[in-house]
């Protein structure tokens, strides 16, 4: 077997050129020797991409095919970059340069732009959120934080697809790109941001590659210069490439055709920075006398969890798709993927840390596991019961749940709250301890429906939002628990999280694992809404989150979970679905059938984690109008499609949204938290006559039935209601 990716601390370099190809498999061989021409390696995951391609890089250079200082290869990160140098020096070829684009590009920046366009190079602005914020504000828009880095990234992307501020709009429309604010809004704040930067002599990460572009297509000469110096280019990731870095790359080029390529279209994951597969998929259109080799020979992981990535990919549809890689593993057989059921999430992370404390146990280090998640907000449970079953661990690619600005600034209203007490108008008439936290966090941005699409106010949102819930679980453990309890209970875990960083289990989103791999990988929240996750409208959309899974289970090497919870807290309704991505892969679930691609037995099981398998498991909401499967929290609480016709009573849902107002305004708090617009809408749509129907209406609980259930009868009743007092409280 071929190992690619492990392999000795300090590895003798190789005594001649023949002696750098010792140990490729036949295809990796291929690549190494094809030295002429355009070449494209389709590099599925675990197959020895980068062994590949710096073996080439290594073999050239060697046989006096390449000269060193003539090759630059470049990547998408420095740590890529960094390791390619790495393993280029321990092959004998360390003249080489290897450079991210940005990093390839300022350099020939700062060389050319005293001869090209006079004087010193703009200072580069290392931070634009703050030009960015006060180019919002001299277009007179207030943007909070989160908005400053939702619009901050909308300029980036526009940039890196070579988008004007004119045309920003438009192209947005184009893209089906749900933009965080009015899109002439952020266009006018790009422009106004592209103003200031003018002015005050200074450049951006993405002027970088813009402006070495437009200095190679205005100045022949220094194109000419550069060409002289890079004849072989290499390319990694190449599914990643932007629009303007291909456009920097042709430039490179010019009319020659010394290029390698090396990319998976199923591993695109990062489409909402601009990065597109098209390059990838359309390179023997570009180049018709190619040579195209394909890397399949899985050296990572173990026939089951290649099994599973094959036939997770085999569902997948879009173009993408049509040239996925079908991989066959190199290693010896492992232990089939579990997939487990939990009854809540608290006890999917319980579960989840109980395995890997056995794992520990039975020798695995804890650097050799992940958990892995869709959205870094989901962190904060899995932190807490690896603390609490005394296994360590480091967060990669976000903040600690803790340091999280929003969450310390939840904390500060918290704390003020609990020492303001009875003296607090926000806390008037709230008399439990869920109510209180959410009226407070009210305040700073959590609303009882979550926002629409994706980005910082989607992020701070699931923030306050796990606040809120970790917020009800207390209650529930510590009956008459005070808002300065649960302050106490925060500093604590807060506390425990602020030791020492140690090397310890990985807990990551799916985006900050791409390219990383670990003996034993858990993916967890596999549920409906969460992957795909519920932004995730359009068929090019939910296949990206495919993708991710794919990405996801392809970091493992031996050990796999797979996991979902039924409901969000203890004892709460078990509506949620498992991921229709596992459909026909985990067992009971369906097969593919023989077209699914997928070869050999189905493998895993199905286990009941943390009470699931006392709990009766509930089939999918079914729309009452059209029977087709809800998965739309909107959607389920009206019981029905959105677009499926309503018969909702017009005339009462007026009367009970000004029966809510009033209410709110008695209460001092707003109106959602009596009840939502989605709630009002059901109760017009079924006008129940009876305690029974009313509290079957999801949103209406048995505490709001016991508060709000005479009134809200009395006016689907035709009646006007009579004074009642009342609290607001949890939605169930």
């Amino acid at each position: 077997m071929t190992a690619a990716t492990h392999s000795t601390l300090f590895p003798q370099v190789p005594e001649s050129a023949d002696a750098v190809l010792d140990g490729l498999d036949p295809e990796q061989r291929e690549v190494a020797l094809a030295l002429h021409g355009p070449v494209c390696v389709l590099a599925g995951a675990g197959t020895g991409k980068t062994r590949a391609i710096t073996h080439r890089i290594a073999y050239g250079v060697r046989a006096g095919i390449l000269q060193p200082g003539g090759v630059l290869a470049v990547t998408f990160t420095n740590r890529a970059a960094g390791e390619m140098r790495g393993r280029l020096r321990q092959l004998g070829a360390g003249g080489v340069q290897a450079r991210t684009f940005h990093s390839a590009a300022l350099r020939q920046l700062q060389y050319f732009w005293p001869k090209a366009v006079g004087g010193d190079l703009p200072r580069l602005l290392e931070r634009k959120v703050q030009l960015v914020a006060e180019a919002a504000a001299r277009c007179r828009v207030r943007l909070d934080r989160n908005e400053l880095r939702d619009v901050t990234g909308e300029i980036e992307w526009a940039k890196v697809t070579q988008t004007v501020p004119a045309d920003y709009p438009a192209a947005v429309a184009k893209s089906v790109r749900e933009a965080p604010r009015d899109p002439a809004e952020i266009g006018q704040i790009y422009g106004m941001y592209e103003q200031l930067k003018r002015d005050r002599s200074v450049i951006d990460f993405e002027d970088v590659l813009l402006l070495t572009v437009g200095i190679l297509q205005d100045r022949h000469d220094i194109a000419d210069q550069i060409r002289s110096q890079y004849h072989h280019f290499v390319v990694d990731e190449y599914q990643d490439v932007s629009p303007l870095q291909q456009r920097l790359l042709d430039l490179w080029l010019g009319d020659r055709d010394s290029l390698c390529v090396v990319g998976d279209a199923s591993q695109t994951i990062y489409s909402f920075t601009g990065a597109t597969p098209d390059h990838l998929l359309n390179f023997r259109t570009r180049h018709p006398e190619a040579t195209v080799v394909k890397l399949v020979r899985d050296y990572r992981s173990t026939p089951q969890v290649v099994h599973l990535a094959n036939g997770l990919l085999s569902q997948a549809r879009g173009r993408a798709a049509e040239h996925r890689l079908e991989l066959i593993s190199q290693r010896d057989p492992g232990p089939e993927p579990s997939y487990t059921e939990y009854g809540d999430e608290p006890a999917e992370a319980e579960g989840t840390a109980r395995r890997i404390r056995d794992l520990i146990a039975a020798g695995v280090p804890a650097g050799e596991i992940a958990v892995l998640y869709r959205i870094n907000a989901q962190s904060e449970v899995y932190e807490q019961a690896l603390a609490d079953a005394g296994v360590p661990y480091q967060l990669r690619g976000a903040e600690r749940f803790f340091e999280r600005q929003e969450v310390r600034e939840a904390g500060i209203a918290l704390r003020g709250a609990a020492r303001a007490g009875g003296n607090d108008s926000l806390l008037d008439d709230v008399e439990d301890l869920p109510a209180q936290v959410r009226a407070v966090l009210s305040t700073k941005g959590w609303t009882s429906e979550p926002p629409a699409g994706s980005g910082a106010v989607r992020d701070r949102w699931e923030s306050l939002a796990a606040l809120v819930r970790l917020a009800e679980d207390f209650a529930r453990a510590k009956s008459g628990a005070t808002l300065s309890d649960l302050v106490a209970e925060l500093d604590e875990r807060a506390a425990a999280q602020h030791a020492p960083t140690v090397q310890g289990v990985t807990l990551a989103s799916l985006h900050a694992a791409k390219g990383l791999e670990w003996d034993a990988v858990f993916l967890v929240g596999l549920t409906e809404g969460m992957m795909p996750i519920t932004y995730a409208k359009t068929d090019e959309q939910v296949e990206e989150e495919r993708r991710l899974l794919y990405v996801g289970v392809t970091r493992a090497r031996l050990h796999l979970s797979l996991s979902w919870a039924l409901s969000r807290s203890p004892g709460g309704r078990a509506s949620r679905r498992p991921s229709h991505f596992l459909k026909g892969l985990r067992p009971g679930s369906g097969g593919l059938g023989a077209s699914g691609g997928v070869v050999g037995s189905g493998g895993g099981s199905v286990e009941r984690g943390g009470g699931g398998g006392r709990r009766k498991h509930r089939g999918p909401v079914r729309c009452r109008v059209c029977g087709a499967s809800l998965t739309d929290a909107g959607e389920m609480k009206l019981m029905r499609c959105e677009d499926c016709p309503s018969d909702m009573d017009e005339a009462l849902y007026e009367r009970l949204r000004d029966w809510r107002a009033e209410q709110a305004k008695q209460l001092g708090q707003p109106a959602y938290c009596v009840f939502t617009d989605k709630t009002l809408m059901a109760i017009a749509e079924r006008v129940p006559t009876t305690d029974g129907e009313l509290v079957g209406i999801s949103g209406v609980g048995a505490r709001k039935l016991d508060r709000f259930g005479a009134e809200v009868l009395a006016l689907c009743g035709g009646e006007v209601p009579g004074e009642t007092g009342g609290g607001v409280d949890e939605e169930s």
